[in-house]
């Protein structure tokens, strides 16, 4: 997979269309009721416009993939070559991806608009500050912060316990050093110091809830349902309580409006939203995904890192409450990933290695065997790299053939649409051929939490046991006793491993799940299961992506993905 241009020049020298002629594609009316434009590319849909719509017959195909690896995968690449490569065949179809953090973009992934010649663009803009949805999402996170300090300090007429308050700040960069701090430290005559902290936006479960609503009075519901602090005599303390819900949602009404945009063959793109998957649930909006299924015939959403992280909570979370299903699974692979997987270090991934490949395969394996759990039908993408032989590819179709999966050779990275059109034909006949009966979720909202934990540990993860310490267990039985046994659970944990160590490649069985911490997202309607060492302010590492991203003396960013 190699090119004579980055992704950024690529972009760069598209021939971008007016947002309003791509919104013609689907229909869209070039009018102020149904959109508003952000500049002469972007536009937000308005919601208005969005009630207005009806139910359609549509298709809706969820990407995912393997085990990450730092050789790529290619998941969101994936996907818009796959959009393009429907509209190729003449289908009329819709991606719907998240909006990528600057946590990551400046850190270690960095941006997430796909790459090669399968990107949505404008790619500078939509790697950073895009639209100001996550600015948005800050501030209304942050607006009830300072509300609840600022209740204490005027007397605390809910005796809210500073010892015990759950709600800390965000901010969407990657900053290991606020993950602990004191606050109220200046000499006001009723400050009270305590211990407070940062999440990275993308964690806040203003994101989630903001990605898990239908609309304006669905989203202010459930801030006002948000738990953020107990009373000295242990009784809940919401949002609602401290009258944030009004303010939090004016600070988001426009945020909550998806963004629609193009992909570099000039087809419509929706990018809402955007929760990781490793420490929150990985999907893009209901209300984007919803939007795209009555706009278009097939709709292709992503969910992040692995299937057993973004696909489980897709499935168990986002379809539980939108009340959606998908028709057609792909995961992604490339030989390059599972080369790692089998062993390879990532300076030899270049040369063929057979026996390292069938030693990676198992986790491809295991994903696929997960997936049909949930009664779903699939096909794998082998995302093609330049380096791959015939032999290893050859491989993996024999090794997916005999597990009755579908494969395609997709060469969309570097051909665009038309690298994926074997793709696009396969998913179009798995589309026509699913039986929508067939889809079964994980476990039921009946299920008890702790059983609810083990079962994705033990069928998904290969995991032979579950430990939870003294305090995830105390809070699990005072989540059911407070009436929340019903929501689904959200597991924090690596997404470099099935297992809570990043080390662990492969499809490794019989390890532990440690579950280290548990909070209740009463807002959201789910139960985060925090892992192993998994944090949700994620710190940069030695060399950040930062280090080469600049300006020219033209004024051009470089070094941005």
């Amino acid at each position: 997979m190699s090119s004579q241009k980055s992704d950024i020049q690529i972009a760069r020298a598209a021939k971008i269309k007016p947002i309003k002629d791509i919104l013609k594609k689907i229909k869209i009316p070039d009018n102020h009721l149904a959109f508003s434009p952000m500049g002469r590319h972007i536009a937000k849909l308005n919601l208005n416009y969005i009630s207005s719509l009806k139910e359609k017959k549509s298709n809706l195909i969820l990407v995912t993939a393997i085990t990450p690896t730092p050789a790529g995968e290619g998941k969101t690449t994936t996907s818009v070559g796959l959009n393009d490569g429907l509209n190729k065949i003449g289908k009329q179809s819709i991606v719907c991806l998240r909006e990528p953090s600057l946590g990551p973009s400046f850190g270690m992934k960095g941006g997430a608009a796909g790459g090669g010649y399968a990107q949505v663009i404008p790619m500078e803009q939509i790697n950073l500050h895009f639209t100001g949805d996550f600015h948005a999402i800050t501030s209304a996170h942050n607006l009830l912060s300072a509300l609840i300090d600022n209740h204490i300090y005027w007397g605390n007429e809910l005796n809210i316990d500073p010892k015990n308050i759950t709600w800390k700040r965000v901010v969407d960069l990657n900053d290991r050093a606020l993950r602990s701090i004191k606050i109220n430290l200046g000499k006001l005559k009723n400050n009270i110091p305590r211990d407070d902290g940062y999440d990275i936006t993308v964690a806040s479960e203003v994101m989630a809830i903001f990605c898990l609503s239908n609309n304006l009075q669905d989203l202010e519901k459930k801030i006002g349902n948000i738990t953020v602090a107990y009373s000295k005599e242990n009784k809940p303390i919401y949002a609602r309580d401290l009258k944030a819900q009004g303010p939090m949602t004016v600070l988001l009404k426009d945020a909550i409006r998806p963004n629609a945009v193009q992909t570099l063959e000039n087809n419509p793109a929706i990018i809402h939203g955007g929760p990781f998957a490793n420490i929150a649930h990985g999907c893009n909006s209901i209300l984007a995904t919803k939007t795209a299924l009555k706009l278009s015939d097939y709709v292709i959403t992503e969910a992040g890192f692995g299937a057993d992280l973004g696909a489980e909570k897709f499935l168990n979370i986002k379809c539980r409450e939108a009340g959606i299903q998908p028709d057609c699974v792909v995961i992604v692979a490339t030989i390059r990933a599972l080369k790692m997987h089998g062993g390879v270090d990532k300076n030899n991934l270049k040369q063929e290695n057979l026996e390292a490949l069938k030693k990676g395969l198992p986790n491809l394996e295991r994903h696929i065997k997960n997936i049909k759990k949930f009664g779903l039908e699939i096909i794998v993408a082998i995302n093609h790299f330049t380096s791959d032989t015939d032999k290893e590819i050859e491989i993996i179709k024999k090794f997916c053939s005999s597990l009755s999966v579908k494969v395609s050779l997709c060469t969309h990275w570097s051909k665009g649409g038309k690298g994926a059109i074997d793709l696009a034909n396969n998913v179009v006949k798995i589309c026509k051929n699913n039986k929508k009966g067939n889809f079964k979720h994980l476990y039921s909202n009946e299920t008890p939490i702790l059983k609810k934990i083990e079962t994705i540990a033990k069928e998904l993860y290969g995991a032979d046991k579950v430990e939870f310490n003294d305090e995830a267990k105390k809070k699990i039985t005072e989540i059911e006793k407070a009436g929340f046994k019903k929501f689904p659970v959200c597991i924090a944990k690596t997404q470099y491993s099935f297992s809570i160590d990043p080390k662990l490649k492969g499809a490794p069985s019989g390890h532990t799940l440690q579950v280290r911490e548990v909070i209740l997202s009463s807002g959201a309607k789910f139960i985060v299961v925090i892992c192993g060492s998994i944090m949700t302010m994620p710190g940069l590492p030695k060399e950040p992506a930062s280090n080469n991203i600049k300006l020219n003396n033209k004024e051009e960013i470089e070094g941005l993905f």
